[in-house]
């Protein structure tokens, strides 16, 4: 193992090297391969954004992803436009929850409405057909009593 490892070409070397002639060991993956992954969908991703520079020096995929408007400033300035849509969305939530209870509120007063006249007319209706009854009784009795009587008479 101690061989394998000193035979390896130092990181400057492979930094100049692997930039003119990529050469992949079997299975074994260059620093500089390794470290390109992270900016694959990126600008300047690639040996010539780094051209003359040591791999070492090389700034971390966090830097990069700076660059793309992920700084803290960024997440936090994000993060606020977040909150503001949505006090904005509650806000107008709790407006149009207003005016539906606003709508209920009416509609439950009509409806009471309609209901305490529907209810009288209930009322005035019954008492009429009471006292169709009780006519209608009279005037069976009366006639039955006037039936009879003339019966009698004849």
């Amino acid at each position: 193992m101690q061989e394998a490892a000193t035979s390896l070409p130092s990181s400057s070397e492979r930094s100049s090297s692997s930039a003119l002639h990529p050469e992949v060991k079997e299975g074994i993956e260059s620093d500089d391969e390794i470290r390109r992954v992270p900016e694959m969908g990126g600008e300047g991703a690639g040996p010539s954004s780094t051209s003359g520079r040591d791999p070492e020096s090389r700034p971390p995929a966090e830097t990069n992803q700076r660059k793309r408007g992920r700084s803290p400033a960024d997440k936090e300035h994000k993060r606020l436009k977040r909150l503001l849509r949505n006090r904005v969305s509650a806000q107008q939530a709790r407006e149009r929850k207003k005016a539906y209870l606003n709508e209920l509120e009416v509609k439950v007063k009509q409806m009471e409405k309609k209901n305490s006249e529907l209810e009288e007319r209930v009322s005035t209706l019954q008492n009429e057909n009471q006292m169709l009854r009780l006519i209608l009784k009279n005037t069976t009795a009366n006639r039955r009593g006037s039936t009879s009587a003339n019966g009698a008479d004849g």
